[in-house]
């Protein structure tokens, strides 16, 4: 659930969508991610000596290569060497967090121990997606996955529809069921989305008992609205209504995941900031 802060518009967005920062409970999960799946396995041996070739070249690797520190200066023991990563971690920058967990799993390499890399990045994505990080782990790289673009058509329709109540209530409401760490609702996030268009449309032609696409109609000859634009969102509509879309009350199964519920609310703002834009010109 959103905080007040957030619901009123003070916390911004892109404290929700992690784009730019890691907040405490993301830089936790993924250091409890490199103690279950390396350190853990380290920290029974008193030298790093002790260990085998492979943990002793990943070791080098983050002191040497990572750290780019000098290799006679490296500390003999684990525990030592666990508490300058552990320090470096817990105060670095949040680019620089995701520089180290990129760079560990491509720099243990072992043939036994391969799937302890695999493991290691599917648990990181599992992180990444339910703490709303803006990054996952693609082919053992991490990549961007939402864009400030896409952050800000989402400040900019709330911001828009300040003077429009009912347009803000479903818009903030699709964001509050996304972005709920502990249980997100994507279905009923789609809907308010779609609400939201559709709360704007009957604002824009006063005709609250009009379907989206009787609205759309009215605004395409209204305001100059594209024809295939008019087209694509009516189709859009369609599919959360249909027999197969979201809206069927006897739909059981639920497929819909993050990526449906991101794309339709960014997809929602960007057309409802359009539509402002294009009412705007028209009644100048």
């Amino acid at each position: 659930m959103l905080s007040f802060s957030q619901r009123i518009g003070i916390t911004p967005i892109k404290n929700i969508v992690q784009l730019e920062s890691i907040d405490e409970d993301l830089k936790n999960a993924l250091w409890n991610g490199l103690t279950i799946y390396y350190w853990k396995n380290l920290i029974k041996y008193d030298r790093i000596t002790d260990n085998t070739h492979e943990v002793q070249v990943l070791l080098l690797s983050i002191w040497g290569s990572f750290f780019k520190k000098r290799l006679d200066e490296k500390p003999m023991y684990f525990e030592q060497l666990h508490q300058n990563i552990k320090q470096f971690f817990l105060k670095a920058d949040w680019f620089e967090i995701y520089n180290f967990i990129e760079f560990v799993p491509n720099s243990y390499h072992s043939k036994g121990y391969d799937q302890v890399n695999e493991d290691f990045i599917e648990y990181c994505n599992i992180i990444l997606e339910r703490e709303l990080s803006a990054y996952r782990f693609v082919n053992k790289l991490l990549t961007q996955i939402s864009s400030k673009v896409e952050i800000e058509a989402i400040e900019e329709a709330l911001a828009n529809t300040d003077y429009l109540k009912p347009v803000k209530t479903h818009l903030n409401r699709a964001l509050e069921l996304y972005s709920d760490k502990k249980s997100p609702d994507y279905r009923n996030s789609i809907k308010e989305s779609i609400s939201a268009v559709e709360s704007y449309c009957s604002i824009i032609t006063g005709n609250p008992k009009a379907t989206l696409g009787q609205a759309l109609k009215q605004i395409e000859k209204a305001h100059n609205l594209h024809t295939a634009l008019r087209s694509s969102f009516s189709s859009l509509y369609g599919y959360t209504s249909d027999a197969n879309g979201i809206r069927h009350a006897l739909l059981e199964e639920d497929k819909l995941n993050q990526e449906d519920a991101k794309f339709m609310l960014i997809a929602c703002s960007a057309f409802i900031n359009y539509l402002i834009q294009k009412e705007s010109k028209t009644n100048q």
